[in-house]
């Protein structure tokens, strides 16, 4: 199942998707990963959508990421007497500790170190944003706002907070039994909530222990305050454009999405295009123009994966969704301004080392002679990212002993990764990567390959020779 486009699809699982033959459904279309959020997941179904993957990634004969999605620290306001209340523009509202149920005047914020961490100032956000106040008065144990923009809301409504440094991690006790059970079926990427610093990351990664992957979503105006410490110590991005908007103004949206897709691209960690990406196809089996344009964006600046959450997970078309984005992506990078566009979004790599530079010059020879494929051996996929960060003409066969890391590569721009043993000579190392090439349908006898290795072989990090083969001899 060669894929004829480079970007990668992520394709959320939920109601719509309970069903192994929709699953199915969905790989073959076009899904190469797919993310089970744990807000709406428990862990039986968590280990019964796992199960389905490795299930259908046997069928297929190529391997399928499994991304899990932790649900993060989800801040929500207490109940009202009647429901709901509606605030007036230029209301008082108090946010207290007290779990009476509340009115026009009053509600609980059942956070104490939120309370405390609000400042004169500060805005608050209610409903994704649809009722917005400014703290006026903060006090001990309670905090008075003012309402900027009036609306009605209702009992359990989430509260963001742009302004406010919250001072609890990024991981729940419920994340933390979730993650748990997460690493005990094998997931692939583990994705963050949340992030608001580097040591948000850092935690998740000393309990992980290279079990997994560690995605940070960006989506706090914190976490762009600090990004070049938060991409630092992640193993990839996801620009999550949902709370992002919410708690940033959405003109500013586009812009962070090309700025944290070059800062992650400049160091080589992947970065995911998600939220709202084909919305409408959660009713509709057809998108919108604008919506197309969205989705080909994303793609035209290189990204590594773009997200469908809603619309493969509830919606009612689930399979027409990830064959619509796969459509997209094989439209725009077949474009004639395609290659030149990635190509003036390359950047030098901040530490040059022997292995940069012999992928950069994989990506001069595959472009010189036109070969059909470089072939990567990789025991941690760390050959085939930096590769994959030169964004090559040619495709990227990643050639890997550990099934874990051709799971993991499931993500990566143009990589197509292939489980087979370590090579036990050169001569091996340039048979089996030519076969391999021509049995994924990468080339024919006589089409040239572009080979990268490291000697000695199975040695992480020792990337350090180039050649040339040709298919068949």
């Amino acid at each position: 199942m060669r894929r004829l486009r480079r970007v990668k699809i992520i394709a959320t699982l939920g109601p719509a998707s309970v069903d192994r033959a929709v699953v199915a459904s969905l790989a073959a279309a076009g899904a190469d990963l797919f993310r089970i959020n744990m807000s709406h997941t428990d862990h039986a179904s968590l280990a019964n959508y796992v199960r389905m993957i490795r299930e259908i990634e046997v069928e297929l004969s190529r391997s399928i990421g499994v991304l899990v999605d932790l649900q993060g620290p989800k801040l929500r306001i207490g109940a009202f007497a009647e429901g709901s209340a509606h605030l007036r523009k230029g209301d008082a509202l108090l946010f207290d500790l007290d779990p009476t149920p509340g009115d026009a005047n009053r509600v609980c914020l059942p956070h104490p170190e939120i309370v405390a961490a609000l400042n004169v100032g500060h805005t608050v956000l209610i409903d994704d944003g649809r009722v917005r106040l400014k703290v006026v008065e903060a006090m001990q144990d309670q905090v008075r706002a003012v309402v900027e923009v009036a609306g009605r809301i209702s009992n359990r409504k989430g509260v963001s907070l742009p302004d406010t440094d919250i001072p609890i991690t990024s991981m729940t006790s419920k994340d933390h039994a979730d993650l748990v059970a997460a690493l005990a079926e094998g997931a692939d990427w583990i994705a963050i909530s949340f992030v608001q610093r580097p040591e948000d990351v850092v935690e998740v990664k000393q309990i992980v222990q290279g079990r997994a992957l560690v995605m940070a979503k960006i989506e706090k105006p914190q976490a762009i305050a600090r990004l070049d410490e938060v991409i630092e110590v992640s193993d990839a991005l996801m620009v999550a454009r949902g709370d992002l908007g919410v708690e940033m103004p959405l003109e500013r949206v586009p812009g962070l999405q090309k700025r944290i897709n070059r800062a992650a691209r400049r160091v080589g960690k992947p970065v995911v295009v998600a939220t709202q990406m084909l919305e409408s196809m959660i009713l509709s089996p057809l998108p919108t123009r604008a919506e197309v344009s969205d989705v080909a964006t994303a793609v035209y600046e290189g990204a590594d994966a773009v997200m469908l959450s809603a619309e493969s997970a509830a919606g009612q078309y689930p399979r027409e969704a990830v064959a619509t984005m796969s459509r997209i992506a094989e439209e725009v990078e077949t474009d004639t301004v395609y290659r030149a566009i990635v190509n003036a979004q390359r950047a030098e790599p901040p530490n040059p080392t022997v292995a940069d530079a012999i992928a950069a010059a994989a990506r001069d020879v595959a472009q010189t002679i036109g070969v059909k494929a470089i072939c990567a051996w990789t025991d941690s996929g760390a050959t085939a990212l930096r590769i994959a960060r030169e964004r090559p003409a040619s495709p990227i066969l990643a050639l890997t002993p550990k099934r874990d890391t051709a799971r993991r590569l499931a993500l990566v721009w143009g990589v197509h990764a292939l489980q087979t043993p370590d090579p036990s000579s050169v001569e091996d190392m340039v048979h089996r990567a030519c076969s391999s090439a021509q049995s994924q349908g990468f080339g024919e006898e006589g089409d040239r390959v572009a080979i990268v290795a490291g000697m000695p072989f199975g040695s992480p990090g020792a990337t350090n020779m180039i050649r040339i083969a040709t298919v068949g001899e």
